[in-house]
């Protein structure tokens, strides 16, 4: 299966358990790894053949920033469901990423694989 991918995509929202962190906005980190067959669209050289990867990143962008989870797996979980109920995608793979104050400067990471 060939994949698409969708790095490094940036955004901005409330999530976290602590009361400072349900104050200010943190920036979430995604990357997303979607199965799909390119074939078509390679052959085609059409974006009505493919998986709109614009779409799908505005998608993401717009359930982000009005949410406010307070854990990153149910941020993630959601999000998943919400991709693959809205988009003909038959495996998804995200990762999303958030800075955490442990011991200086430090990022929590989660992966999660869903399929359709």
């Amino acid at each position: 299966m060939d994949k698409i991918f969708l790095n490094n995509l940036k955004i901005d929202t409330i999530i976290g358990i602590h009361d400072w962190e349900r104050e200010l906005k943190q920036t979430l980190h995604f990357n997303l790894e979607i199965d799909w067959d390119i074939r078509l669209a390679a052959a085609s050289d059409n974006i009505a053949d493919t998986l709109d990867y614009g779409a799908i990143a505005q998608t993401i962008v717009e359930f982000v920033e009005h949410s406010s989870y307070q854990l990153i797996e149910a941020l993630a979980e959601d999000l998943c469901t919400l991709l693959l109920s809205n988009y003909p995608i038959p495996k998804l793979k995200l990762s999303l990423s958030k800075p955490v104050a442990l011991h200086g400067n430090n990022i929590a990471m989660i992966v999660i694989e869903r399929p359709a």
